[in-house]
């Protein structure tokens, strides 16, 4: 057994492009703690660091065989490191913009306003699709969904039977549900 260790780095990155993971396991075990602690000066959460370090050695891995190292393994890895650092950096900051743009949204009242707005729009769409429908299924939706009627009850109020009503509920739903699409599902609520 090969002990790599005492292998420069210019030979691990070759046995590495060859397929040799263990040549790859040495490379992070010479590098990992010295790289974390680069990223821990950038990013100061563990869970950062860890995050940028196990990525770099992913695709060190997947990469291996196109890897063209000009300046060195460890100028490559530091750099590598220091890059992915600012980059998370960079991403958390416009996250958090984001985030602060979003309370302040919830803040000023606006979500309510926005709902209110497509709530009415809703309404108003499901309102028109039920005054297209026939006049007796249109009859029977009603006291089903606004008087809340159960189907013997609207049975009883229209002469006829509660299959009947049933059959006619049956028919309307599937209409609505053709009609509205996705949006269907929200006249339950």
């Amino acid at each position: 057994m090969m002990q790599y260790h005492t292998h420069s780095d210019t030979e691990l990155i070759n046995f590495m492009k060859a397929g040799d993971h263990a040549a790859y396991l040495e490379i992070y075990d010479r590098y990992k703690t010295v790289l974390q602690q680069h990223a821990w000066k950038k990013l100061g959460r563990a869970e950062d660091v860890q995050d940028v370090i196990q990525d770099l050695f992913a695709e060190l891995w997947v990469k291996r065989e196109v890897l063209t190292l000009t300046t060195g393994l460890a100028n490559y890895l530091f750099t590598a490191t220091r890059n992915r650092s600012l980059n998370l950096i960079y991403k958390r900051r416009k996250e958090t913009s984001y985030l602060d743009s979003l309370d302040e949204f919830i803040s000023e009242g606006n979500y309510v306003i926005d709902i209110q707005i497509r709530e009415k729009e809703f309404q108003e769409l499901i309102q028109k699709e039920v005054d297209s429908l026939p006049p007796r299924m249109r009859e029977v939706f009603k006291l089903s969904r606004e008087e809340g009627l159960s189907h013997k009850q609207i049975a009883e109020r229209l002469g006829t039977s509660e299959h009947t009503i049933a059959k006619q509920m049956t028919n309307v739903l599937k209409i609505l549900r053709k009609k509205l699409g996705p949006f269907y599902f929200f006249i339950f609520f």
